[in-house]
């Protein structure tokens, strides 16, 4: 069950111009499930991404760079799930390439207009056949409207879709953002099984593009965290159609690109958060804000430790304010020059230790108020200087095991 995480509404998830996406069943590992989705993007629209940073990244990712370096304007993306195509050698990229092909054919574009994605089991083949015969009903019910359907198509372990839109104002003129997400468990994006598709309406320059969804990336995906596993296919991928008729945005400055950069990773955040919210078996969201480093890097690295502790997620769990264990995550973290007399540690409103000790006016009780609760914010702040970061994660379950160990049965 998902973590204070309502369903999407079809009727508030709204169409960008430009933009329209498809959906198949195909039989890629289950029967009867929506697994193939095909995205139909105007001529003259810009693309960018980001990917996974894990060496052994699968084929389709590869492709994806490929594809984008080509620099002939991307027209289609086909994401499948069930299978991810990772671990699969020369056979899977050519099965990517494939894919690729086979969708150009029937839209009458070149296969390095296409972008392909996968999502699912790693180390085995990729049904290819499968996919390819899906494709002419996913490009049959293509309209701008189905971003709901969207993101049920892309879903692996996911208790249930993530979607979400927002408009903002450029030049006088309604923008529109609209964007999918998928993943559960295997979250530690470095780009960024997660994946994620943004698509606006606004006019935007390929480097402005590059810079927009590199930022967005690093303020959302890249800042949750759900087991600490880089998947070997993350990817988060920025569309930008032309079509609002909003003056274009060519440089990474002024008040129309700050303005579309806010908006972004507004949207971005969201959609990330959606991901922890349901990672695999969780019961709770927490934040970790970590603030008073040097420099952001090492804000990072300690938030990371916290949020990626097993001691200190199943402690979550079970509502157990054994803070300490969080203290310990701090130290081990890699700042080495860490002043812990100069550390403060709050659970939301409650002070737990001050000046590097147990705060001699914290009660149990009070942390134990704070830990029954959905969504639990941990502040930690280290009094070395002015940087901080913040990160997403959620706690460590029974039932994380549970689905891990019976994923491919």
């Amino acid at each position: 069950m998902a973590v204070n995480l309502p369903l999407p509404l079809a009727e508030n998830l709204k169409p960008v111009a430009g933009v329209e996406l498809g959906w198949a069943e195909a039989g890629v590992r289950k029967a009867n499930r929506k697994d193939v989705l095909v995205v139909r993007v105007a001529q003259g629209s810009t693309v960018a991404g980001v990917f996974t940073r894990n060496r052994f990244c699968a084929a389709p990712v590869q492709v994806c760079r490929e594809h984008l370096a080509a620099g002939k304007g991307i027209r289609a993306i086909v994401v499948n799930t069930g299978n991810a195509n990772a671990g699969t050698g020369e056979p899977g990229l050519a099965n990517a390439r494939a894919t690729c092909d086979a969708l150009a054919a029937q839209l009458g574009i070149a296969p390095e207009q296409v972008l392909p994605f996968s999502t699912g089991v790693i180390l085995e083949p990729l049904p290819v056949d499968r996919i390819t015969a899906a494709l002419p009903a996913a490009i049959a019910n293509a309209k701008p409207d189905n971003w709901l359907a969207a993101a049920e198509s892309i879903m692996t372990t996911d208790t249930q879709p993530k979607a979400a839109s927002r408009t903002v104002q450029i030049g006088g003129k309604t923008v529109t953002l609209s964007g999918i997400s998928k993943g559960a468990g295997m979250i530690r994006p470095n780009m960024a099984t997660m994946l994620g598709f943004v698509a606006t309406d606004a006019t935007v320059s390929q480097d402005v593009l590059q810079a927009l969804v590199s930022y967005a990336a690093d303020h959302s995906f890249n800042s949750i965290t759900i087991d600490g596993d880089t998947s070997t296919n993350d990817s988060f991928v920025l569309i930008a159609s032309g079509k609002a008729g909003a003056p274009a945005i060519e440089r990474a400055e002024g008040a129309d690109f700050e303005a579309l950069r806010a908006a972004l990773t507004d949207l971005s955040q969201e959609l990330a958060q959606m991901i922890v919210r349901d990672g695999e078996g969780a019961t709770k969201l927490m934040t970790i804000q970590v603030e008073g480093g040097k420099d952001v890097a090492e804000c990072r690295l300690i938030a990371y430790a916290v949020a990626h502790s097993p001691l200190v997620k199943t402690a979550f769990y079970a509502s157990d304010p054994n803070l300490g264990r969080i203290l310990a995550a701090v130290g081990y973290a890699g700042v080495d020059d860490l002043d812990v007399e100069r550390v403060n540690l709050w659970l939301d409103d409650v002070l737990v230790a001050r000046d590097g000790g147990r705060n001699p006016e914290y009660r149990e009780e009070d942390g134990q108020r704070v830990m029954k609760q959905a969504e639990i914010t941990v502040r930690i702040a280290l009094g070395r200087g002015d940087a901080a970061a913040t990160v997403w994660t959620c706690d460590l379950s029974h039932d994380y095991v549970s689905i891990n160990a019976d994923y491919r049965s």
